[in-house]
């Protein structure tokens, strides 16, 4: 059984989704009060980003040549293979034994924390979700909250397996706990990584955003810091985060301003005393520009990651963010994920919608989301990825609606009975077709008649 069907017959992890979700919702119309007019806000973000992915080779070129000025040393990285082996021979050059890394969606993306570990490297996650979740041996369930499916409850069992703690340990409790269990981890790992929420092309700055302060010391206690993020990370100057940050607070957890906001350029500097002895920055393509490729497709690039859209998803809210089976899920991912990783063995999220067009109206820098699922559907039929069933089904459907008499053969009894037992697919995951009585036409018509009769 499908585990989108798993999770949407379990009412008790809906609770905890719609609980999580809730109080998100309560919280950002909050947030938004910050702003004079939050859509302007929205719109030119949105802007930006427009002119930043119509211009990408030229802005990661500035910001490369900027942060190498500071010290900075960049990777490109076309594959998850060249991103993971570049990491690995960092790590082995400086005898890493173990790395401490933050909250990042990209390291997830390339599945770092079960590759290092192969190669024989502790990496230990420090956002206090993303640890939970490894203890769990499960993926993040959502772009900014990887716990949100499991309850206080959950974690206080999670740990006193895990941990040998008291299972009824309250959050406070449980955070000092994993407080100290990481506190050590800093001083030791030779080598930590942070991924980056936005990349400065004017400084050749990283920007990270946290909650927690784990990530400066990811990058401030060890030797080596590296930095993995997307291509499309990238802003053009510091003037600009002055937008964002607010936008990705507000719409990612409601709040006006996220409590760590770090621009990191470069290493330790002459004079500094705190700091890294060195900084790498990987930019990873991964199929980026598959997608920068496409004009259309090319939108979803504007993503900062907020996860609003996820918390508006009523697919998402019902099926959670593991069933999807890929690194980003809710609708983002759904867009992204079938360039990123293939279209004849992802095509399949972009169905996953109701297209209701939630998503697309609480974006934080305003993507059409519903639209490009609708692309990406177009897309996968165009590329012959329908099966011949489906094609013969649809091309019988569009003959039957573009021919009136078709149309108003027989009455809606008739029809349900022919319909729904030839599209027996349809009826898998969905009722089954029920037409009126008579159409719009027959209608329209008798009344036409009837008015036209009474006239005479």
């Amino acid at each position: 059984m499908a585990k989108s069907t798993v999770r949407a017959s379990d009412l008790e992890h809906r609770r905890k989704i719609n609980f999580n979700i809730g109080k998100y919702n309560a919280v950002v119309p909050q947030g938004k009060r910050q702003f004079t007019d939050v859509e302007a806000a929205r719109r030119m973000a949105k802007n930006v980003k427009w002119k930043t992915m119509e211009n990408l080779d030229g802005m990661l070129e500035t910001f490369e040549r900027n942060c190498q000025a500071r010290g900075g040393r960049v990777i490109w990285a076309e594959t998850t293979d060249e991103a993971q082996e570049a990491i690995l021979s960092i790590c082995r050059e400086r005898n890493c034994k173990s790395v401490v890394k933050s909250k990042s969606m990209a390291t997830e993306e390339i599945h770092l924390n079960d590759f290092l570990s192969k190669a024989g490297i502790e990496s230990v996650e420090t956002d206090l979700g993303e640890y939970i979740q490894q203890l769990d041996e499960e993926p993040p369930y959502h772009i900014v909250t990887p716990a949100m499916h499991k309850s206080k409850e959950d974690v206080a069992r999670l740990f006193a397996e895990k941990l040998g703690t008291s299972p009824s340990l309250s959050p406070e409790e449980m955070t000092l706990v994993a407080r100290d269990r990481l506190r050590g981890k800093y001083t030791a790992a030779e080598v930590g990584i942070t991924g980056a929420n936005f990349l400065v092309a004017e400084t050749g700055s990283v920007a990270v955003t946290e909650n927690e302060g784990n990530a400066r010391l990811s990058c401030a206690w060890p030797k080596t810091h590296i930095v993995l993020c997307g291509l499309e990370k990238i802003i053009p100057s510091l003037q600009d985060l002055a937008l964002f940050w607010p936008l990705l607070a507000t719409y990612g957890t409601g709040q006006q301003i996220t409590v760590y906001n770090t621009l990191v350029s470069g290493p330790r500097q002459e004079g500094e005393t705190d700091g890294p002895e060195e900084m790498i920055v990987i930019l990873l393509d991964n199929g980026r520009t598959n997608i920068l490729s496409s004009p259309k497709n090319r939108e979803s690039l504007y993503c900062i990651r907020c996860g609003a859209c996820l918390n508006a998803c009523p697919v998402y809210k019902n099926i959670g963010g593991h069933s999807y089976g890929t690194t980003y899920s809710g609708p983002i991912g759904s867009v992204i994920t079938p360039h990123l990783r293939g279209m004849e063995e992802w095509k399949h999220l972009s169905y996953a919608s109701s297209l209701c067009g939630n998503c697309t109206e609480v974006c934080a820098v305003k993507i059409n989301l519903h639209e490009l699922l609708l692309e990406n559907r177009y897309e996968s039929v165009e590329s012959g990825q329908g099966n011949m069933a489906e094609r013969v089904a649809w091309k019988m459907w569009k003959q039957a609606s573009l021919s009136r008499s078709l149309m108003n053969a027989g009455n809606g009894k008739v029809k349900n009975w022919v319909v729904n037992r030839l599209f027996t697919g349809w009826k898998r995951q969905r009722a089954g077709l029920d037409f009126a009585p008579r159409t719009f036409n027959q209608q329209w018509r008798d009344r036409n008649d009837a008015s036209l009769s009474a006239e005479r």
